[in-house]
């Protein structure tokens, strides 16, 4: 019978298997080198395994490791609802659980697994601030809360406490560093929210406060001027010292093809240097054609442009830091 529990299972990394994931029809976690965990019995084997895999972890991370493996393992049933992110999309795919846990040393980077029947995908544009930042926790396999699994299904079900089979399985271990990582994570998704809602013009003007504060000089093209860059950034500031940056800025959900990057490369002089801003992020076939191109050029996605307002955030002008207004906070050490 369905449980209505709801397990927030990670694409890996930045979501990186979410491809995987959804094509394959599977959830799946690491930990690979405790290998097949089909005839595990308790919690303490588990973290033995754990132990003798993983000897440079800390006592606090074995047990983290150990309570979510455990999870994914024991507590996961079939018909079970799970949830993963892809923040290229900035989608929430739901599916359903349909086979027991197995082990997997096939293509798939992670080999713990169990197979899924994918259902829905929601915009995480579309859900309450409390549900983003229920989500957004850095876990990688974590129980849904009731209010957020509600305003997901679209349902006001009653979702049960999630218990599991070893009473004595350890919450994770809240250290000043796990938390830290959460909050770090939760804010990188609310900047993100923050650079989606702005507008053409405003991104391309947040892209070129960037480049100030980077220490270059920029110009950026008039609107409705479209030959190919939107801003040219160098020293000088005129274009006519180098390095000579020339700066394409795409503003929308979906991503960049190879055909795109191709069109930008062929604007390029052998001196220049390219910037490709999406922030619908790129194919992989855009990724090849940018790795193999004779002119330099660098793909930034909205993960790096985040990391990239963050690095650079001291240093930017009145004006970009009102587009993006951040509060600095401090954190023991």
């Amino acid at each position: 019978m369905n449980s209505n529990y709801i397990w927030m299972v990670r694409a890996g990394e930045s979501g990186y298997l979410i491809d995987e994931f959804l094509t394959q029809g599977i959830v799946a976690i690491g930990w690979n080198k405790i290998g097949d965990l089909k005839n595990l019995k308790t919690l303490d084997e588990l973290k033995n395994r754990l132990r003798k895999a993983y000897p440079n972890s800390k006592l606090s991370q074995v047990n983290n490791y150990a309570g979510q493996i455990f999870r994914f393992r024991f507590d996961f049933q079939i018909l079970d609802k799970v949830i993963s992110y892809n923040p290229m999309s900035r989608n929430y795919h739901i599916g359903e659980i349909i086979s027991d846990y197995y082990y997997d040393e096939g293509s798939l980077d992670y080999h713990h697994k169990r197979k899924v029947k994918w259902i829905k995908d929601i915009p995480r544009d579309i859900l309450s601030t409390k549900t983003k930042n229920t989500l957004g926790s850095t876990l990688t396999i974590f129980k849904i809360s009731n209010s957020a699994a509600n305003e997901i299904l679209g349902n006001t079900i009653n979702i049960p406490i999630a218990k599991t089979k070893v009473e004595n399985v350890e919450k994770e271990d809240e250290t000043l560093d796990t938390i830290k990582e959460e909050i770090e994570a939760k804010a990188h998704e609310f900047i993100k929210d923050k650079i989606l809602q702005l507008s053409w013009e405003e991104m391309q003007e947040l892209v070129a406060g960037i480049l100030r504060g980077m220490g270059y000089k920029t110009m950026v093209s008039q609107k409705g001027v479209d030959r190919g860059k939107d801003i040219i950034a160098s020293p000088d500031g005129l274009g006519l010292e180098n390095p000579k940056i020339k700066v394409e800025v795409k503003h929308r959900s979906g991503s960049m093809g190879s055909s795109e990057i191709r069109s930008f490369l062929g604007g390029l002089r052998p001196n220049d240097r390219g910037l490709y801003v999406s922030t619908g992020g790129f194919t992989k076939d855009a990724k090849y054609e940018a790795e193999r191109a004779n002119v330099p050029l660098t793909l930034i996605d909205t993960d790096l442009l985040v990391r990239l307002i963050i690095q650079h955030y001291d240093n930017f002008d009145s004006d970009t830091r009102a587009l993006i207004p951040l509060k600095k906070l401090y954190w023991p050490i």
